[in-house]
């Protein structure tokens, strides 16, 4: 007898508008919190336990909101909105206060990427006006600007990581050409590039551990490439997929599972090693536009989201130790 379809755990509902961009914060299982961006400028925040917004913020003047995180704790949350801005929150002891915000001058849909260096230091890269800009968090100031060739298109999306080895920091970024692009933040210069799709990168995601990432695009393939002892970037493997369209790609924290959200509104998981297909979850009834997992430090607990244009957010335990 075939197995009933997965179903989700729950749905979260009440957002009013497309869910651009989700982000858990359950370091602390009894105060489990998950972050969605909409549409229509609002940041809900869903406790996990009673499954409805505690809160919702408006920052961004309705503004679409593009990215949201947290760096720290629940209480710092950086969210960028296509308004041109980025603000950072402090939500501490009940606060809704903007506490610092970053003109970007980028209208897009390309989400910023933000990295611990030191404790209670981070560094964050985002979009510009035909440009990377890195900053230091909390503080605010400047790092760098990275400039890529103008051929290359706009920046889709963009990946920081930490080589072992003492070396500085890196950045993945994908472009309207379909390339990618490995900067070294340090040299302010591209040290590898590849071309992965004939179409917009559109997300990607990487394994510093095993060096290795993925990207999507509007086509219906992933793209599997590798980071080699030289820098170099490598092609290889494709995964064929039935219908086009891969709005974001997850890994999940034990890489063990890759999760897609297609434009068919499906999300499809496979596995990491040998990226195997596993499933193919069908409960969204439009795009799915984002997905994510949670960081429990027990495996057991953990969850995975996903957002959809159809102004839902459902919550799944998939392939979890238990």
């Amino acid at each position: 007898m075939a197995r009933p379809p997965p179903t989700p755990l729950f749905v979260l509902r009440g957002s009013g508008a497309p869910i651009n961009t989700l982000h858990f914060s359950c370091q602390e299982p009894s105060s489990a919190l998950l972050f969605s961006g909409s549409g229509k400028g609002a940041i809900h925040v869903w406790n996990l336990h009673t499954r409805r917004a505690e809160r919702v913020l408006e920052g961004h003047g309705g503004s679409s909101i593009v990215w949201v995180n947290t760096i720290g704790s629940k209480e710092t949350l950086i969210s960028q909105a296509r308004d041109k801005r980025l603000c950072t929150w402090n939500l501490s002891e009940g606060r809704s206060d903007v506490t610092q915000s970053i003109f970007t001058g980028s209208v897009g849909f390309c989400q910023g990427s933000v990295m611990e260096m030191h404790p209670q230091r981070w560094l964050l890269a985002y979009p510009a006006e035909d440009m990377e800009e890195l900053v230091e968090l909390p503080s605010g100031v400047p790092v760098c600007s990275l400039k890529p060739d103008a051929k290359l298109g706009m920046l889709m999306c963009v990946k920081l990581w930490q080589p072992d080895g003492g070396c500085g920091p890196m950045l993945l970024a994908g472009y309207e050409d379909g390339s990618l692009a490995l900067w070294d933040v340090a040299q302010r210069q591209i040290l590898s590039r590849l071309t992965t799709h004939p179409e917009p990168l559109l997300c990607l995601d990487f394994d510093p551990v095993g060096l290795r990432g993925v990207s999507g695009s509007a086509e219906r393939a992933v793209s599997s490439w590798v980071l080699d002892g030289q820098q170099n970037l490598q092609l290889r493997d494709t995964v064929e997929l039935v219908n086009p369209g891969i709005s974001q790609l997850r890994l999940r924290m034990d890489r063990r599972i890759l999760a897609s959200a297609g434009w068919d509104h499906r999300i499809r998981l496979f596995s990491w090693k040998k990226l195997k297909p596993l499933a193919v979850l069908q409960y969204h009834t439009d795009t799915a536009l984002c997905v994510t997992f949670s960081d429990h430090k027990d495996s057991r607990l953990g969850l995975m989201a996903a957002g959809s244009k159809d102004q839902r957010i459902s919550i799944w335990s998939v392939y979890n130790d238990s």
